[in-house]
């Protein structure tokens, strides 16, 4: 069995104008339909993936820095398998939120500020080994339950987004132009033998 490595560093950091750039996703699935209710694809059907930060600070979303080798989905769907061990196909893109960071201060971002772009994130597998497993703790929430969970505003509101993007009859649940998490074996280091 192959171990992924998480990257660290910032040397392939991306900045514009003082902002760090950060890419990240709410990582979804569709889990069993309670009885009598119908469709499978109904908001109560909807789970959330929240992982805790690394201090072990209440619960957030999978995000961190995008560097200058990858597109930002690629970044996000990077940031979904280090840091929540899954892996899955962005859809909606929804939005972007600017926020301060008190830990991510730095030669090029003195003050912490960063700019978030979050995706919607189909979850296809749920690894049992991923590279931030022993300093996070990652856990399933009903999409409306999730909300009352996550202790970082912006957050609250790309979850908002989700909400409406997922509750929508018409959303077509597929991102173009984005790659799958299969392909970030060419972008994430790991240690001995192959992927496969």
């Amino acid at each position: 069995m192959t171990a992924l490595v998480a990257r660290t560093g910032r040397h392939q950091q991306r900045y514009d104008k003082g902002y760090r750039l950060v890419a990240g996703c709410i990582p979804y699935r569709y889990g069993k339909s309670p009885a009598g209710s119908g469709s499978g694809n109904s908001e109560s059907n909807i789970e959330v993936l929240m992982i805790t930060s690394q201090r072990g600070e209440g619960l957030l979303f999978p995000k961190g820095g995008w560097e200058t080798d990858e597109t930002v989905e690629e970044a996000a769907l990077r940031e979904a398998l280090e840091e929540a061990g899954v892996r899955g196909h962005l859809q909606e893109k929804l939005g972007e939120w600017y926020f301060k960071s008190k830990r991510q201060q730095g030669d090029f971002c003195p003050e912490g500020l960063c700019k978030a772009h979050m995706f919607a994130l189909a979850v296809d597998e749920q690894l049992e080994s991923w590279p931030e497993q022993h300093a996070r703790q990652r856990q399933w929430f009903p999409l409306a339950d999730a909300v009352g969970q996550c202790r970082v505003e912006w957050m609250k509101d790309a979850l908002e987004k989700c909400k409406a993007y997922l509750s929508h009859p018409s959303a077509k649940h597929t991102y173009e132009g984005s790659p799958s998490s299969p392909h970030l074996s060419n972008h994430l280091p790991y240690q001995g033998g192959s992927l496969a």
